[in-house]
């Protein structure tokens, strides 16, 4: 590799590195959540896959290097950090990607060089294990990514060039919020607090808290799912979102009696809390329910200080973008960098559109309790 202006290694993150990992996404002004090592941990105790979580360290005076995790026992400063998780399937094929089920990640570095490194000891990653694609997501273009990479040390000769694709047509929906719920009301349109009432005069009811309202979410998410004809995520991944993020992750569950129709998992970091799953029953929907839901979500961001509401990922003009905007949010571009090293294709692309909808019509078909048994074996899987 060419050398670094500072000695420094590449080498994975042990267990034992997550506080190291973690203090540097705490103090970096370009990261997200996602970065946090918790993320990682949650995805692999679920559903296994494989982990490669790459720090760029600073330490004694050396040249750049790839060492495994553990040689060491200097004093160690980061330079940069790039989560990456090994999905493996028999057709789908092999992938590293940054992060799988959510909508960040990616590289997160100190300057343009810690980043070619970063990225370049992925590269090789992938070779080694035969991995033909990379998947990055970011928040803001990265554009190392798209130049020329360091040389690889190792490489076969007969390994091809990088391709590089950049992907911008989903967005997160972004939306600033006032210093207090108080004022939330206030800065609402008036057809958007006349919706937000209909659930209220309809006595709908919400709770906010931990772990003890997990089952209710999840009767929830797993009907909504089943509804919209797409394989849900196994209960063990929420399970482990909230153990990771015991402090920053809440669940909303708005309720008709006793039953739950709405629900919601948020996790806070920085100024911002997100939203990685949210659901609706839609036998329900006349009582817009959701629109209680993301009241008390608003309310609980304000009033815990956070300057941001993350309502999540959306394609401009559908449905969900425009529910999302009439809150107030504002969209904001995502970057889904893809990097080809098998000269096949430069993005996981969507099956033909008359498969897509024969599978979800097939899956809406099917009841409840088996899609909870199959849907997590195939979502694993699946990357979105």
């Amino acid at each position: 590799m060419t050398p670094h202006p500072s000695a420094a290694t590449v080498r994975r993150a042990a267990p034992q590195d997550q506080p190291l990992w973690d203090a540097y996404v705490r103090k970096h002004r370009h990261a997200s959540s996602f970065h946090l090592f918790g993320w990682g941990q949650a995805i692999n105790k679920t559903y296994g896959h494989a982990l490669h979580y790459l720090m760029l360290v600073e330490s004694a005076p050396r040249t750049l290097r790839v060492a495994p995790s553990g040689t060491d026992n200097l004093p160690e400063r980061l330079l940069g950090v790039l989560p990456l998780v090994h999905l493996r399937h028999p057709i789908v094929g092999s992938r590293l990607v940054s992060l799988p089920f959510l909508d960040g990640g990616g590289i997160l570095a100190d300057s343009v060089d810690a980043e070619g490194h970063l990225l370049t000891e992925a590269v090789r990653l992938a070779q080694q294990n035969a991995v033909g694609l990379i998947e990055l997501r970011h928040e803001r273009l990265m554009e190392g990514v798209e130049k020329p990479m360091h040389p690889v040390v190792g490489a076969s000769a007969s390994c091809l060039p990088p391709r590089v694709l950049t992907r911008s047509n989903k967005v997160r929906m972004l939306l600033k919020l006032p210093e207090s719920s108080d004022l939330l009301m206030k800065s609402f349109k008036s057809k958007l607090r006349s919706q937000i009432n209909k659930p209220l005069r309809a006595g709908l009811v919400s709770r906010i808290g931990g772990p003890e309202l997990l089952e209710d979410f999840y009767k929830v998410f797993l009907v909504n799912m089943r509804d919209l004809g797409s394989p849900v995520h196994s209960l063990k991944l929420m399970k482990e979102t909230l153990n990771a993020f015991p402090n920053d992750a809440r669940i909303v569950v708005v309720y008709r009696q006793a039953d739950p129709v709405s629900a919601a998992l948020v996790v806070g970091f920085g100024g911002t809390l997100r939203n990685p799953w949210a659901s609706s029953l839609r036998r329900y929907a006349s009582l817009s329910p959701n629109m209680l839901l993301y009241l008390r979500i608003l309310e609980f961001a304000c009033d815990r200080g956070y300057e941001f509401f993350d309502f999540g990922r959306s394609t401009q003009g559908e449905g969900t973008y425009k529910f999302k905007e009439q809150w107030g949010a504002i969209p904001e571009p995502l970057y889904w960098q893809y990097i080809s090293l098998d000269g096949k294709t430069l993005s996981p692309g969507p099956v033909g559109k008359g498969r897509l909808e024969w599978a979800t019509s097939l899956w809406r078909m099917l009841p409840v309790p088996v899609t909870k048994v199959l849907g997590p074996r195939i979502r694993k899987h699946i990357s979105l």
